[in-house]
């Protein structure tokens, strides 16, 4: 028999199908719980096993720590139900505007911002609608099963006249990555699933807001941004780019536009490893960078994306200085990882 898992948070429950993560099972019956890597890395999905066995999964220490387990704390884009079980955690939404899809796609654009970043536009089928909230992101899925997650940088009414709009490092040997820089041409086509995250704009018009991107984390801080822009053009954020060195800057000319723009605009880059005399800007890790730049972050939302180690940081650092963790709202990747 299939097991039932029940969200003591609000009683809804829902039916888990043989070897499903609780994550997949929620998200085929809509139902939304904070998550982000789905590779047991960000660690997103914590939540409380209230009651039931699980096969824990595969997953990082960082993520999941021995106490937490002892706590009765689960990954849930990792646990696997083994019978019925009742979990305590968040609803985000219900899920009934987005749906995850697996769509055919074409490349349309591709545009080298950087040595080792491409932008490229995804162009859909004509017939085929996609909907997705700014902030989450697609898998890219390859010939041989493998997926590589990409952060979505642009906005929904923007997608249909551009295409679906990606920021992609390049990983040396990676699976993905050296195609689109060596091989890939427009009108090449692709498969994609998605939109999958948790990571949105929910923020009030009246809290100031602290975006903090490290390196092509700026993509989806773009599409968080614009979005935000639009509810409100005068709403206060200070913008963090921690980059290596200018050129990984790949966008600065927009951050510097939109300055221009919204008056309400603070942009801050940070270069770790800047060997230009001419740089006067701010230099070493980002999150020191912007922990330095307040003396409490108590009435701030912070949106941070970037790589694991960055995320941490921000929420150790910043936490000691007042942010509630309520209000740290973040994308941990890593490139090059399975999905």
């Amino acid at each position: 028999m299939s097991p039932t898992v029940t969200n003591q948070r609000n009683e809804v429950s829902f039916v888990a199908q043989e070897n499903e993560t609780i994550l997949d099972a929620a998200l085929r019956n809509n139902r939304i719980y904070p998550y982000g890597c789905r590779s047991g890395i960000c660690g997103a999905c914590k939540s409380e096993l209230v009651r039931g066995k699980v096969d824990y999964g595969e997953y990082e220490e960082f993520a999941l720590s021995d106490l937490e387990r002892e706590q009765g704390k689960v990954l849930l884009c990792q646990a696997v139900p083994l019978g019925d079980i009742v979990i305590d955690t968040e609803e985000v939404m219900t899920g009934t505007r987005i749906q995850i899809k697996m769509l055919p796609c074409r490349v349309r654009k591709l545009t080298r911002l950087a040595g080792d970043v491409m932008q490229l536009y995804l162009a859909l089928p004509k017939t085929q609608s996609f909907n997705f909230i700014p902030g989450q992101y697609i898998d890219i899925v390859l010939k041989n099963g493998l997926r590589r997650s990409f952060s979505i940088a642009n906005l929904p009414a923007q997608v249909a006249e551009a295409g679906i709009e990606l920021h992609i490092r390049n990983v040396p040997d990676g699976h993905f990555t050296p195609r689109v820089f060596d091989a890939m041409n427009e009108r090449d086509l692709l498969r994609f699933e998605g939109p999958f995250g948790t990571y949105f704009l929910q923020s009030e018009e009246n809290r100031p807001m602290i975006m903090i991107a490290g390196g092509t984390g700026f993509s989806p801080i773009k599409g968080l941004f614009q979005q935000a822009m639009e509810k409100n053009p005068n709403h206060d954020v200070h913008l963090f780019w921690g980059a290596r060195d200018e050129q990984d800057l790949y966008m600065d000319a927009l951050v510097r536009k939109w300055q221009s723009a919204y008056p309400n605009l603070k942009y801050t880059p940070v270069l770790s490893e800047s060997s230009s005399a001419d740089w006067t800007g701010a230099t070493g890790f980002v999150h020191e960078t912007v922990c330095n730049a307040y003396d409490t972050f108590a009435d701030h939302d912070v949106y941070a994306s970037g790589p694991p180690v960055m995320i941490d940081s921000v929420r150790n650092s910043l936490g000691e200085k007042g942010m509630k963790s309520d209000r740290f709202f973040f994308d941990s990747f890593d490139y090059a990882l399975p999905a």
